[in-house]
């Protein structure tokens, strides 16, 4: 997974940026490491997000991020000079990692510049003078610093404008091998490297010195054929593996065949999904030092206490064997103290050993070791059977102690842990600037709903997760449905064949809402159910199967009469509160829940709302809704 834009995401999303023009500055925010935001407002198209991101992702936003009610220093500047400013021509600068953006504000003219490089930059120049910038920096050649003037970074071989004999030129120069000489001094960098070998059939590991002209001319050639396509013909994509997410790019790439390649409206969609998946697994990667410490304390005290625990059990089976045999142990220590008084400890030995249950004996401690009741029983020969008994239990009783003095700092530790852990859940939400999210499960990269019985049902957000949602899983016991509408998602309700009418009906209700019918502003509709070795996805002679469909053969249990209407509402799942969304039925005895129905409005607009009134953030809510608006019809709400 990439850390970072190339070159040519940076010419893919300036593209982009070229909406912008004309379009007027209606807040900067600032927060974090290094996030930066410039909410637009552009005429014909509303809002737009032109967000920098950790200080080396520049896209526009799909969705609004959480931003912090109170601006900083940084944002506070940029607002005083450039709020209501115009956005002019956004340029490249030549093809290095720097956007340069034209302000115009009545007292003059502005250059916003983005630099994703060397831990990234956002500057605002005027008359070549930096007015502000949002890290201080010196380098060799140049310092960032408000008042010092603005001097580009040194720029470097542009494989854009090059000529044939220019690339020839800057590629002898090299004395690495051919894809490190591509990715450095033609700046290329590592991923398009690679493809400029894999395009042009040279191999990359090739001495530089070693390449031919005829092979130069045809990495030439591809690459002038990666460049244009960049430029005119882009194909935003997304590749997966597995499901995941390993890159993404500005066009199709042959490096990644191995991948199923998913083509994306734009790169700033691409780099939303990526960033996306990049925060979830850094967050689970994620080991707090002190806590893993804590938890290896907790996992040995857990240990002791079981060990304790066990010793004490065993000692008192121990003693309770000795009354269990009490004939044949009162005899052996009978005999044993007698004769310790007569005998030497060489014969005393030899004769006990003759005792078939003796197992052991060490005269020079007064101990025997006897197969007691089927038990390994060692006692004081000197004491009567009694008195070794109590020993016994005596023993059993200290170690309960410890046993318990064990539990007691076990029970510390799992406080100062649970204690920790809401402190790090609570640091990591005001760090977001947000309200903190419900636990995830897996499920929620799907849509999904809980059934009246507990059943999961989950269904596809788009053709890849409809796949996706059959291939991994739909099993023996699910069932599948869908609504009788094109396009409808693929719906799977878990462990569907015990399931109740009432369930398959809300599974049905589940398929149809969440489908076209929503959009349509539909009042009710039918779906089906069927058993999975009804879906297939081989097609029948001279038909297709586009992607995300399926093929469903014999019968169909239908469901007539839908009414499309959903609830949104909190149910308690695994111990844990979550915002569900489903059929309404299931929130009737819920204290906080609301029900919707389509809507007339743009998308999307309710999601907000809904998501301050539960408490939790707004791409929660947006990922649950049904497509298109939404009308909220009765709210019930009992108040805190």
């Amino acid at each position: 997974m990439k850390k970072e834009m190339s070159s040519f995401d940076v010419r893919s999303i300036v593209s982009e940026m070229a909406s912008l023009e004309g379009a007027h500055i209606d807040k900067i925010f600032h927060w974090g490491a290094g996030n930066v935001l410039f909410r637009l407002n552009v005429q014909g198209d509303g809002k737009r997000e032109l967000f920098f991101r950790d200080k080396k992702w520049l896209y526009l936003s799909p969705t609004r991020p959480e931003t912090p009610e109170t601006p900083t220093s940084f944002a506070t500047f940029l607002r005083k000079y450039i709020t209501n400013a115009r956005i002019g021509k956004t340029t490249q600068a030549g093809f290095d990692r720097v956007t340069v953006t034209e302000v115009f504000k009545s007292d003059g003219e502005y250059r916003l510049i983005f630099e994703m490089f060397g831990g990234g930059n956002v500057l605002l120049v005027q008359d070549g003078k930096i007015v502000n910038c949002l890290t201080h920096k010196t380098f060799r050649d140049r310092a960032t610093r408000p008042g010092e003037e603005y001097i580009m970074p040194k720029s470097r071989f542009d494989p854009v404008i090059s000529s044939l004999d220019d690339f020839k030129g800057v590629f002898r120069t090299s004395q690495s091998d051919t894809v490190r000489t591509l990715a450095t001094v033609v700046n290329l960098g590592g991923q398009y490297s690679e493809e400029l070998c894999k395009r042009s059939g040279i191999d990359k590991s090739k001495p530089s010195p070693e390449v031919g002209d005829d092979d130069l001319a045809k990495m030439y050639s591809s690459l002038r054929e990666i460049v244009d396509r960049v430029i005119k013909n882009g194909e935003p994509t997304v590749f997966r593996k597995d499901g995941e997410i390993v890159d993404v790019a500005p066009i199709n790439l042959k490096i990644y065949e191995d991948t199923e390649p998913e083509k994306v409206q734009s790169m700033s969609l691409a780099i939303d999904a990526l960033l996306k998946e990049m925060i979830v697994a850094e967050e689970e990667a994620y080991v707090d030092p002190e806590m893993e410490k804590l938890k290896k304390r907790i996992q040995k005290q857990t240990e002791t206490v079981d060990e304790y625990k066990m010793e004490s059990e065993d000692l008192k089976k121990r003693a309770d064997a000795i009354y269990i045999e009490y004939q044949k142990v009162n005899d052996l220590l009978n005999v044993l103290g007698k004769k310790s008084k007569e005998l030497t400890w060489e014969k005393l030995a030899e004769g006990a050993r003759k005792i078939p249950y003796v197992m052991n004996i060490d005269p020079s401690k007064n101990i025997v070791t006897a197969s007691v009741a089927g038990l390994k029983v060692t006692m004081d020969y000197t004491k009567n059977i009694d008195a070794n008994a109590s020993d016994i239990y005596q023993k059993s009783k200290d170690i309960y102690e410890k046993a318990k003095r064990a539990e007691d700092a076990l029970r510390e530790s799992m406080t100062e842990l649970d204690k920790k852990q809401k402190g790090i859940d609570k640091a990591k939400a005001l760090a977001a600037g947000k309200v903190q999210p419900t636990k995830q499960f897996w499920f929620e990269r799907y849509k999904w709903f809980i059934t009246s019985s507990g059943k999961l049902v989950i269904a596809g957000r788009d053709a890849h997760s409809n796949d996706n949602v059959v291939k991994k899983h739909l099993k023996e016991k699910d069932v599948f449905v869908h609504a009788e509408v094109h396009g409808a998602p693929s719906v799977i309700l878990k462990e569907g064949t015990g399931a109740t009418p009432e369930e398959l009906r809300e599974a049905c209700v589940f398929a149809l809402t969440q489908s076209k019918a929503w959009v349509a502003a539909l009042t009710e509709g039918a779906a089906f159910w069927a058993y999975p070795d009804q879906v297939s996805k081989t097609p029948n002679p001279g038909e297709f199967v586009p992607r995300g469909a399926f093929i469903v053969r014999g019968k169909r249990n239908y469901e007539h009469h839908l009414k499309i209407e959903l609830g949104i509402g909190e149910i308690m799942y695994q111990g844990t509160r979550k915002v569900m969304c489903g059929p309404v039925e299931l929130f009737k005895d819920s204290e906080r829940y609301m029900v919707l129905i389509p809507g007339r409005g743009k998308s999307g607009r309710k999601a907000g709302d809904i998501a301050r009134d539960f408490k939790v953030p707004e791409e929660e809510i947006s990922r649950i809704l049904p497509p298109g608006d939404v009308e909220i019809v009765r709210r019930v709400w009992k108040e805190e």
